[in-house]
């Protein structure tokens, strides 16, 4: 590998690794301020990424990407992963069909955050005339929207889905849950497999063209930048 191409690799997997791992934590610490302290107990309330490690969601898919990526434009300008869930016992919450909505939107809710933070030391970054430090910020919004807003769809296990289990009425949203099972199938078929059998097909494109897209220049223009 040109070795041009490494700072932009640290730049990337520092600015994922940090966005998984606070993602996470997030869900755990709010799981434990509701109630629920399944995930401490077991070491997962914790900003240590390696507690977080998924070997394919974290490692080989995000891996693949950066490589992939660096290989044919030389840069990264994708970048899409996910972490070892974190346990909830939904019967230890003391509301548990709301406290799982909230423990299921602090996820996206810190993804969000974070990139508003990243937008706003890109004013440090300027002052500092520091390139790798601009790149990795920007790759940092792009990370956490990433994150955040797949989550956000409302397909069990993914964050949304379980904030749409807490919002719905009972009936549906225990219909709603029993897809949990077969969630992750249903996404992974949907975003990456049927793509492959229908070229013109392409979800994903349409979820960084529409939505991470608009939300990246919504974070710079709320942070100040142009």
């Amino acid at each position: 590998m040109d070795p041009a191409v490494l700072p932009e690799l640290l730049a990337a997997v520092l600015a994922t690794v940090i966005a998984i791992t606070l993602h996470e934590a997030a869900h755990g610490y709010a799981a434990l301020g509701l109630g629920d302290d399944t995930a401490a107990r077991l070491g997962r309330v914790s900003l240590n990424p390696l507690r977080h490690v998924d070997p394919i969601g974290t490692v080989l898919l995000p891996g693949f990407l950066l490589i992939s990526q660096l290989l044919t434009v030389g840069r990264v300008e994708m970048m899409f992963g996910w972490a070892k869930p974190v346990p909830v016992d939904i019967r230890n919450l003391r509301d548990p069909k709301t406290g799982m909505m909230w423990v299921a939107a602090a996820g996206p809710a810190t993804n969000f955050l974070l990139a508003f933070i990243s937008a706003l030391l890109l004013h440090v970054a300027g002052l500092a005339d520091s390139e790798w430090l601009f790149r990795f910020l920007g790759l940092s919004i792009l990370a956490n929207l990433v994150l955040g807003l797949f989550n956000l769809f409302p397909i069990p296990p993914l964050d949304g889905g379980r904030i749409l289990v807490g919002l719905l009425p009972m009936r549906p949203a225990l219909a709603v849950a029993r897809l949990e099972r077969h969630g992750l199938f249903i996404v992974i078929g949907v975003l990456f497999l049927l793509p492959l059998a229908l070229p013109w097909f392409r979800p994903m494109d349409w979820f960084v063209r529409e939505l991470v897209r608009p939300a990246f220049n919504f974070i710079l223009r709320a942070a100040g930048l142009t």
